[in-house]
């Protein structure tokens, strides 16, 4: 396994693979990796010749006040885990050789995709994170891109960019990995200290309360998210962000579930917000 920092020479390794006419596989990531990440690797092996992970936690999808600084940080547990998955090359660039001095062009998805949920919460986040992507895959040229899809929105904002911007490139969403318990996998899951660790169960929880209230007849999703809340406010940590039912696609907000609803949450547990999601049908 090789480790890359420097973009151009991470390009010109990817250009020869795909010149020797190997299936290139991206894994973009920001480090910290857990069993959620790996899952991504095991089925970026699958379907590439060629697997690249990158590592790089991006300054430009954090706000101001946001964890930027603290974010949890590996390198060598995230290299054994890189090893382990079979990856070919791991891309560790720094922010100075992905933004450097001078630098002035942003990609931006526009519209009802980022504006709403995480976009609401987090202005700028998503131009941060399709600017970053969009770099990604010019240096890396991948065939294939895998996403987890606990970060729903994002996945459904890239596919959008991808589509945009015509970019021949195949992305992949990958199911969530949860912890025993039910908890999504997350990086951020580490911040939690016991306590708030068992009240973020109520995440997971809500999703399986819904997926009751849908299998018992009810369509309403006021109805649905009203129950929710009284759930999530029973936590004395918990302090909701957003609790909406959108159509899968669009993500804009039905008032009746069907087979297209998603229910996505995020939640504040203490100072750590956490998100999830889930079809009802």
């Amino acid at each position: 396994m090789d480790i890359i920092s420097d973009p151009q020479q991470m390009q010109q390794r990817a250009l020869a693979e795909k010149r020797a006419g190997r299936r290139v596989a991206l894994v973009p990531t920001m480090g910290y990796l857990h069993a959620g990440h790996r899952s991504l690797l095991q089925e970026g092996r699958k379907r590439g010749d060629f697997l690249v992970l990158s590592l790089f936690v991006n300054p430009t999808q954090f706000g101001p006040s946001e964890d930027l600084s603290t974010y949890p940080r590996d390198l060598e547990a995230d290299l054994a885990l890189a090893r382990a998955a079979g990856v070919d090359v791991v891309w560790t660039p720094t922010p100075q050789e992905v933004y450097p001095a001078g630098y002035a062009t942003w990609v931006a998805v526009e519209g009802g995709l980022t504006t709403t949920l995480c976009g609401a919460s987090r202005p700028g986040h998503f131009r941060g994170v399709t600017t970053v992507v969009s770099k990604l895959f010019n240096v890396v040229q991948p065939d294939v891109a895998l996403f987890g899809e606990k970060d729903f929105q994002q996945l459904a904002v890239i596919r959008q960019m991808v589509r945009d911007l015509n970019f021949p490139i195949e992305i992949v969403g990958m199911p969530i990995v949860r912890e025993a318990d039910g908890l999504a996998m997350s990086s951020r899951n580490v911040y939690l200290t016991p306590d708030q660790r068992r009240q973020a169960l109520v995440l997971s929880q809500a999703l399986a309360l819904a997926r009751e209230l849908a299998a018992a007849g009810e369509r309403e999703s006021a109805t649905i998210l009203a129950t929710l809340r009284q759930l999530i406010a029973a936590q004395p940590d918990a302090r909701i962000d957003y609790l909406h039912i959108c159509h899968q696609t669009t993500l804009q907000e039905q008032a009746r579930i069907d087979a297209a609803a998603v229910l996505l949450l995020a939640v504040f547990i203490g100072k750590t917000r956490l998100i999830d999601n889930g079809f009802l049908l």
